[in-house]
């Protein structure tokens, strides 16, 4: 099967979904090539990204998944 790289950009309104976002990616962790979340304390939220070797089915259900979670804004973008 095909895989592409993909970026998915999170931005965390309410640090109490972090929990929840966690299993998620741990769920999703075979395909996971890297990650970095950043505490924005100013702003009381954080941001990650989260950087995947996967098909697009796979991209679709991690970023629907957490596009999901009160509180949470989800971009991707995948390479071509």
């Amino acid at each position: 099967m095909e895989t592409k790289i993909a970026i998915i950009g999170i931005i965390i309104n309410n640090l109490n979904s972090s929990e929840e976002i966690n299993r998620i990616l741990h769920d999703y962790s075979d395909y996971i090539v890297g990650r970095m979340g950043i505490p924005y304390r100013e702003k009381d939220l954080s941001v990650m990204s989260i950087v995947l070797d996967a098909s697009t089915d796979v991209i679709g259900a991690l970023s629907g998944k957490l596009g999901m979670i009160a509180d949470v804004s989800v971009k991707t973008v995948c390479s071509k």
